[in-house]
Protein backbone atom coordinates (compact mmCIF):
# COMPACT_ATOMS: atom_id res chain seq x y z
CA UNK A 1 0.00 0.00 0.00
CA UNK A 2 2.80 2.40 0.94
CA UNK A 3 4.61 1.60 -2.30
CA UNK A 4 1.44 2.28 -4.30
CA UNK A 5 1.00 5.66 -2.62
CA UNK A 6 4.64 6.52 -3.30
CA UNK A 7 4.29 5.63 -6.99
CA UNK A 8 1.11 7.71 -7.19
CA UNK A 9 2.87 10.70 -5.59
CA UNK A 10 5.81 10.45 -8.01
CA UNK A 11 3.46 10.25 -10.98
CA UNK A 12 1.50 13.25 -9.72
CA UNK A 13 4.74 15.26 -9.41
CA UNK A 14 5.74 14.33 -12.97
CA UNK A 15 2.30 15.27 -14.27
CA UNK A 16 2.45 18.62 -12.46
CA UNK A 17 5.74 19.40 -14.15
CA UNK A 18 4.57 18.49 -17.65
CA UNK A 19 0.83 19.23 -17.87
CA UNK A 20 1.12 22.97 -18.41
CA UNK A 21 4.09 23.18 -20.74
CA UNK A 22 4.05 26.36 -22.86
CA UNK A 23 3.89 26.10 -26.64
CA UNK A 24 6.98 26.47 -28.81
CA UNK A 25 5.83 29.90 -29.94
CA UNK A 26 5.40 31.03 -26.34
CA UNK A 27 8.85 29.73 -25.41
CA UNK A 28 10.41 31.54 -28.37
CA UNK A 29 8.56 34.75 -27.60
CA UNK A 30 9.71 34.80 -23.99
CA UNK A 31 13.27 33.85 -24.96
CA UNK A 32 13.49 36.56 -27.61
CA UNK A 33 12.15 39.08 -25.10
CA UNK A 34 15.13 38.21 -22.91
CA UNK A 35 17.61 38.55 -25.79
CA UNK A 36 16.09 41.80 -27.06
CA UNK A 37 16.04 43.49 -23.66
CA UNK A 38 19.60 42.39 -23.01
CA UNK A 39 20.84 43.64 -26.39
CA UNK A 40 19.25 47.05 -25.79
CA UNK A 41 20.88 47.51 -22.39
CA UNK A 42 24.23 46.14 -23.53
CA UNK A 43 24.34 48.40 -26.60
CA UNK A 44 23.48 51.51 -24.58
CA UNK A 45 26.04 50.53 -21.94
CA UNK A 46 28.76 50.24 -24.59
CA UNK A 47 27.89 53.76 -25.76
CA UNK A 48 27.30 55.55 -22.44
CA UNK A 49 28.84 53.23 -19.86
CA UNK A 50 27.28 52.23 -16.54
CA UNK A 51 28.05 55.64 -15.03
CA UNK A 52 26.97 58.09 -17.77
CA UNK A 53 28.24 61.64 -17.74
CA UNK A 54 25.23 63.21 -19.50
CA UNK A 55 21.54 63.53 -18.75
CA UNK A 56 20.55 61.72 -21.94
CA UNK A 57 23.02 58.99 -21.09
CA UNK A 58 21.40 58.36 -17.71
CA UNK A 59 17.91 58.37 -19.18
CA UNK A 60 18.72 55.96 -21.99
CA UNK A 61 20.78 53.54 -19.92
CA UNK A 62 18.15 53.46 -17.17
CA UNK A 63 15.41 52.72 -19.70
CA UNK A 64 17.70 50.20 -21.36
CA UNK A 65 18.11 48.58 -17.96
CA UNK A 66 14.33 48.49 -17.66
CA UNK A 67 14.12 46.71 -21.03
CA UNK A 68 16.61 44.16 -19.69
CA UNK A 69 14.54 43.72 -16.54
CA UNK A 70 11.46 43.03 -18.62
CA UNK A 71 13.57 40.38 -20.32
CA UNK A 72 14.43 38.91 -16.92
CA UNK A 73 10.74 38.87 -16.05
CA UNK A 74 10.11 36.90 -19.25
CA UNK A 75 12.87 34.46 -18.27
CA UNK A 76 11.38 33.96 -14.80
CA UNK A 77 7.98 33.38 -16.40
CA UNK A 78 9.49 30.77 -18.69
CA UNK A 79 11.25 29.09 -15.79
CA UNK A 80 8.02 29.01 -13.83
CA UNK A 81 5.96 27.57 -16.67
CA UNK A 82 8.51 24.88 -17.53
CA UNK A 83 9.46 23.97 -13.96
CA UNK A 84 13.09 24.89 -14.64
CA UNK A 85 14.11 24.76 -10.98
CA UNK A 86 11.64 22.06 -10.00
CA UNK A 87 7.93 21.77 -9.25
CA UNK A 88 8.13 21.81 -5.46
CA UNK A 89 6.76 24.50 -3.19
CA UNK A 90 10.33 25.64 -2.49
CA UNK A 91 10.94 26.16 -6.20
CA UNK A 92 7.76 28.22 -6.55
CA UNK A 93 8.70 30.31 -3.53
CA UNK A 94 12.17 30.99 -4.98
CA UNK A 95 10.70 32.38 -8.20
CA UNK A 96 8.14 34.42 -6.26
CA UNK A 97 10.90 35.93 -4.11
CA UNK A 98 12.84 36.81 -7.26
CA UNK A 99 9.82 38.60 -8.67
CA UNK A 100 9.44 40.50 -5.40
CA UNK A 101 13.08 41.62 -5.66
CA UNK A 102 12.87 42.47 -9.35
CA UNK A 103 9.67 44.54 -9.27
CA UNK A 104 11.02 47.44 -7.14
CA UNK A 105 14.26 47.37 -9.14
CA UNK A 106 12.14 47.94 -12.27
CA UNK A 107 10.36 50.83 -10.57
CA UNK A 108 13.77 52.33 -9.75
CA UNK A 109 14.87 52.09 -13.40
CA UNK A 110 11.72 53.82 -14.61
CA UNK A 111 11.75 56.66 -12.07
CA UNK A 112 15.52 57.20 -12.13
CA UNK A 113 15.42 57.37 -15.92
CA UNK A 114 12.43 59.65 -16.40
CA UNK A 115 12.47 61.87 -13.29
CA UNK A 116 15.94 63.38 -12.76
CA UNK A 117 14.71 65.54 -9.89
CA UNK A 118 13.98 62.41 -7.83
CA UNK A 119 17.41 60.82 -8.25
CA UNK A 120 18.75 62.05 -4.92
CA UNK A 121 15.67 61.09 -2.91
CA UNK A 122 16.24 58.65 -0.05
CA UNK A 123 13.30 56.43 -0.97
CA UNK A 124 14.67 56.01 -4.48
CA UNK A 125 18.04 55.06 -3.05
CA UNK A 126 16.29 52.34 -1.05
CA UNK A 127 14.68 51.01 -4.23
CA UNK A 128 18.13 50.98 -5.84
CA UNK A 129 19.20 48.27 -3.39
CA UNK A 130 16.85 45.85 -5.13
CA UNK A 131 18.88 46.03 -8.38
CA UNK A 132 21.88 44.05 -7.03
CA UNK A 133 19.66 41.91 -4.82
CA UNK A 134 17.58 40.83 -7.81
CA UNK A 135 20.72 39.97 -9.78
CA UNK A 136 22.13 37.93 -6.91
CA UNK A 137 18.79 36.17 -6.72
CA UNK A 138 19.09 35.27 -10.40
CA UNK A 139 22.53 33.78 -9.68
CA UNK A 140 21.01 31.50 -7.05
CA UNK A 141 18.29 30.49 -9.51
CA UNK A 142 20.95 29.75 -12.14
CA UNK A 143 22.59 27.30 -9.76
CA UNK A 144 19.21 25.69 -9.07
CA UNK A 145 18.55 25.24 -12.81
CA UNK A 146 21.79 23.26 -13.14
CA UNK A 147 21.07 21.16 -10.04
CA UNK A 148 17.44 20.45 -10.96
CA UNK A 149 18.40 19.23 -14.43
CA UNK A 150 14.93 19.79 -15.90
CA UNK A 151 16.29 21.93 -18.72
CA UNK A 152 18.73 20.07 -20.95
CA UNK A 153 21.88 20.68 -22.95
CA UNK A 154 23.10 24.27 -23.17
CA UNK A 155 19.79 25.49 -21.75
CA UNK A 156 20.70 23.74 -18.50
CA UNK A 157 24.17 25.24 -18.04
CA UNK A 158 23.87 28.63 -19.74
CA UNK A 159 21.58 30.21 -17.12
CA UNK A 160 24.46 29.94 -14.67
CA UNK A 161 26.77 31.61 -17.20
CA UNK A 162 24.23 34.39 -17.74
CA UNK A 163 23.27 34.81 -14.11
CA UNK A 164 26.85 35.13 -12.95
CA UNK A 165 26.64 38.70 -14.31
CA UNK A 166 26.60 40.37 -10.91
CA UNK A 167 29.31 38.07 -9.56
CA UNK A 168 31.62 38.94 -12.47
CA UNK A 169 30.67 42.48 -13.43
CA UNK A 170 30.43 44.28 -10.08
CA UNK A 171 33.94 43.21 -8.99
CA UNK A 172 35.25 43.97 -12.49
CA UNK A 173 34.00 47.55 -12.30
CA UNK A 174 35.46 47.90 -8.82
CA UNK A 175 38.88 46.55 -9.81
CA UNK A 176 39.21 47.78 -13.40
CA UNK A 177 37.31 51.04 -13.06
CA UNK A 178 34.02 52.18 -14.53
CA UNK A 179 35.30 52.35 -18.11
CA UNK A 180 37.06 49.01 -18.61
CA UNK A 181 34.88 47.25 -16.06
CA UNK A 182 31.84 48.56 -17.92
CA UNK A 183 33.09 46.92 -21.11
CA UNK A 184 33.41 43.64 -19.22
CA UNK A 185 29.87 44.01 -17.87
CA UNK A 186 28.33 44.91 -21.24
CA UNK A 187 30.17 42.04 -22.93
CA UNK A 188 29.04 39.62 -20.25
CA UNK A 189 25.43 40.58 -21.00
CA UNK A 190 25.91 39.52 -24.62
CA UNK A 191 27.72 36.30 -23.79
CA UNK A 192 25.31 35.44 -21.00
CA UNK A 193 21.69 36.56 -21.16
CA UNK A 194 21.50 37.47 -24.85
CA UNK A 195 22.98 34.11 -25.83
CA UNK A 196 20.73 32.23 -23.40
CA UNK A 197 17.67 33.73 -25.06
CA UNK A 198 18.90 32.67 -28.49
CA UNK A 199 19.72 29.15 -27.31
CA UNK A 200 16.18 28.71 -26.04
CA UNK A 201 14.57 30.43 -29.02
CA UNK A 202 16.34 28.14 -31.49
CA UNK A 203 15.98 24.99 -29.36
CA UNK A 204 12.73 25.35 -27.40
CA UNK A 205 12.54 21.59 -26.90
CA UNK A 206 15.45 21.88 -24.46
CA UNK A 207 13.18 23.56 -21.93
CA UNK A 208 9.82 21.96 -22.77
CA UNK A 209 10.49 18.46 -21.47
CA UNK A 210 10.53 16.93 -24.96
CA UNK A 211 12.77 14.04 -25.97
Amino acid sequence: MTETLRDHTQQTTRDAGSSAQPSESTVRRLALCLSTGTLIWSALSFVYGFQPTSEIGWTLTDLGGLAFQFGLWALITLMSRTGAIGVTRTARVMLTVERVLLAPAMVWSLIHGLFPAARDELWLGILDIFWPLSMLGMFVIGIKVVVAGRWRGLARVWPLVAESWAIVSIPAMGILGASLGGVVAATHLLVGYATLGLIIAFRPELVRGEN
